[in-house]
């Protein structure tokens, strides 16, 4: 598997590469998670799209934020890889390369995440830590953690 990754302005993003990436998140967070939310939210449009493709195919995203525009610190969220890509260990290339993006684009080392709670070991992996305590989001039980 060779993945080409691709860091994109929503603005730049091709009519196909927005279906695609949204298609994935709802793929996972809504129907494989059983999940009823509004995950198209108005952030989109705001964030640095990091897409990772293998043959054409979005099989890796997470979408990335300057600090205050989702958290006081720059941030990374809707980290999502499609399933048939999960044995791969995708999720830790993704996050890797989520971090280094948000350093030479955003000049940022310290990030805050909202994480889905059996998450935290493959966040802690990263170097994040839990700030909070447990809340739900979308009746998915969450975490804040941060990396400094």
């Amino acid at each position: 598997m060779y993945l080409e990754w691709k860091i994109k302005r929503f603005e730049a993003l091709s009519t196909k590469e927005l279906y695609d990436l949204l298609q994935l998140r709802a793929e996972v967070f809504i129907v494989e998670q059983n999940c009823v939310y509004q995950d198209i939210d108005g952030k989109d449009e705001k964030a640095l799209h990091l897409i990772g493709e293998d043959n054409e195919e979005i099989v890796a995203y997470a979408r990335l934020f300057k600090p205050h525009d989702y958290f006081e610190q720059a941030s990374i969220g809707r980290v999502v890889v499609k399933e048939h890509s999960r044995a791969k260990k995708l999720g830790h290339i993704l996050m890797r390369e989520a971090i280094q993006v948000i350093k030479t684009h955003f000049d940022q080392r310290k990030i805050t995440i909202s994480a889905q709670l059996y998450l935290k070991k493959f966040y802690e992996s990263h170097g994040f830590i839990q700030t909070s305590e447990m809340y739900l989001e979308d009746d998915i039980p969450h975490i804040e953690m941060k990396k400094e």
